[in-house]
């Protein structure tokens, strides 16, 4: 589309100002909030990355949310629902979809503002790799927590029927199952994340959707058994608007906060490892960047060679600064043919004319014109000859003091 470039700043393009006006945009001052040139940086970033994910995982849960609850409360072609005839892989798979695309989705549009997490376990990995501080880490943390509660309460409002996206155990799962099938979902979740997305290569702005898949694929599998938390805000926010908190909650933090934890730790293990030099140039991007700096430094180090010859060939040599110096204004030439020697060394060098019929000097004798030794010892040329090294003509200069 042939559209403009957005405003920038606080400033809104309301119809007939200048910030409306193509033609006049640079004229408009970017304002900001009164007074927000005195909040230090660190805080105002702080603010920006909670305010983005907090959106960010209110966005994320109600899609995956209202999903679910369309997926439980749909009737099927027999007029029984979900929850009356029980799961069935149709069922599954469409949650499993509305949470990994609501994912992809979401982080691709928030990883620019606060790094698309939305997820208390992915960012205590983040933290525990040393790619977020935790003091960011433990304000994402609580947004979070915030947008899951926001989320719940919103599809428990807008949507029909009774609310079914709470987390639960099925299929027969104990409690340490569902403990053990939670932290290995969200380690593979999360270790992912890890490597696409930490682990900065070419392929990185395409992470979110590798991410997304991954969540795709662990929901395949922990929907029937567990509910496919994977999340603590996930599971703790349609738990607190409905008032239900199971006895087995607590599988729905420590689950995911271990999985995290394990593939934290053996992220790090490979990387103390150099994982990089097992399996070389899979991923050329550092090869490139390699060779691309090689390149330039060859270069770099090419032209200051040049440089560096061409300051030697330009230095002038003792003889040439003796012959080569340009008389000044006030420069005096002594009698006889010394002083017209001198005067001839002092000459600028110019190519020698082509003889054509205009009247210029055929001779170099006609150059010399007005030249000539007097009773005064005065030396006179043209008024503007830059031989005599500027306006007025040479003054007198005894022969002796000639260089």
């Amino acid at each position: 589309m042939n559209i403009n470039t957005p405003l920038q700043g606080a400033s809104i393009a309301l119809p007939f100002t200048k910030a409306a006006d193509p033609t006049k945009r640079h004229e408009v001052v970017h304002l900001r909030i009164p007074f927000a040139n005195r909040v230090p940086d660190n805080v105002r970033n702080h603010f920006v990355a909670m305010c983005g994910e907090y959106v960010g995982t209110v966005l994320f849960l109600y899609m995956a949310l209202g999903g679910t609850q369309v997926a439980n409360n749909i009737p099927s072609s027999s007029g029984l629902t979900v929850q009356q005839t029980g799961s069935n892989p149709q069922q599954l798979q469409y949650i499993a979809l509305c949470f990994g695309f609501s994912l992809a989705v979401n982080a691709w549009v928030f990883f620019r503002i606060s790094g698309g997490l939305f997820n208390p376990a992915v960012t205590f990995g983040m933290c525990f790799i040393g790619a977020l501080p935790w003091f960011r880490g433990f304000l994402l943390l609580i947004v979070q927590i915030l947008g899951g509660l926001t989320a719940a309460a919103l599809v428990s409002c807008m949507f029909p029927g009774t609310a079914s996206f709470e987390t639960t155990l099925g299929g027969g799962t104990t409690v340490v199952q569902g403990l053990f099938i939670e932290m290995i979902l969200t380690a593979m979740l999360v270790f992912t994340i890890f490597m696409l997305a930490a682990e900065k290569h070419k392929g990185t702005f395409i992470a979110p959707v590798g991410i997304g898949l991954a969540l795709f694929v662990t929901e395949l599998v922990g929907v029937y058994f567990t509910g496919g938390s994977l999340n603590p805000a996930r599971s703790f926010g349609p738990c607190a608007v409905n008032h239900s908190f199971t006895t087995y909650q607590w599988i729905y933090w420590l689950g995911p906060f271990l999985g995290s934890f394990i593939a934290a730790g053996f992220y790090k293990f490979i990387k103390v490892l150099e994982y990089e030099t097992a399996n070389p140039d899979q991923d050329s991007d550092h090869a490139v960047q390699a060779r691309a700096k090689a390149k330039a430094d060859a270069a770099a180090a090419a032209n200051s060679d040049a440089s560096e010859k061409e300051e030697v060939d330009m230095r002038p040599t003792s003889s040439q600064s003796r012959t080569e110096r340009p008389v000044s204004s006030h420069s005096k030439l002594g009698k006889g043919p010394r002083g017209l020697r001198h005067l001839h060394l002092h000459r600028p060098h110019h190519k020698a004319r082509v003889m054509s019929n205009s009247p210029a000097m055929a001779h170099a004798d006609e150059a010399f014109h007005g030249v000539h030794d007097d009773d005064n010892d005065h030396i006179t040329g043209p008024s503007h000859s830059p031989a005599y090294g500027g306006y007025g003509g040479a003054k007198r200069r005894d022969a002796g003091d000639m260089v």
